[in-house]
């Protein structure tokens, strides 16, 4: 049996993973859905109702009925890994898809999608940032060492619109506590 290849959302764009025939990925079907499984960390329950709900396109079987993934399935299951990774919906992915599948003429709508998408990423990291400041900054207060901490653990990040009151508390905490260092 082949070695699974690595999911690599690098080698191909993300139209030609969805594109039937791709020159560089290789369609003929030998992963099995546990070797899949393995090297996508997904599992074969996942792997099962992304078929079924249409992320990917419906798998080879074996005579035997077992699922065979081919090298491009292993692609497409890459690009929609980092997808949910960055906290995609489902239903999102979903629309991304099906204007994928639809050609070079849904590009805008695509790119538009991920636009978008990429802006909601951005906020979840600012928020994630301000998040690590208060905890770096409680770190602190609780270490015996009493280490000074350099000063950029605490600035808080660029967000759109105002920090809660509990966030705007530590803020000033921590200025006080740069303005007495």
């Amino acid at each position: 049996m082949a070695t699974t290849a690595r999911i690599n959302s690098d080698l191909l764009s993300c139209s030609e993973a969805y594109r039937t025939a791709s020159a560089e990925a290789d369609r003929t079907p030998r992963h099995s859905i546990s070797a899949v499984a393995a090297v996508s960390g997904l599992t074969a329950h996942t792997l099962r109702w992304y078929e079924r709900i249409g992320l990917l396109d419906p798998i080879d079987r074996s005579y035997s009925g077992q699922r065979r993934y081919s090298d491009a399935d292993l692609n497409r299951l890459g690009f929609l890994s980092r997808l949910r990774l960055t906290g995609m919906p489902v239903a999102d992915m979903l629309r991304y898809v099906e204007l994928a599948r639809a050609g070079d003429d849904t590009v805008e709508a695509r790119r538009e999608i991920l636009v978008q998408h990429r802006e909601e990423v951005r906020q979840k990291i600012a928020d994630l940032h301000a998040t690590l400041a208060v905890l770096d900054y409680k770190i602190d207060i609780y270490s015996e060492n009493r280490q000074q901490v350099p000063d950029h653990r605490y600035e808080p990040p660029a967000r759109a619109g105002r920090p809660g009151r509990y966030e705007q508390q530590q803020y000033d905490q921590i200025d006080r506590k740069k303005q007495s260092a």
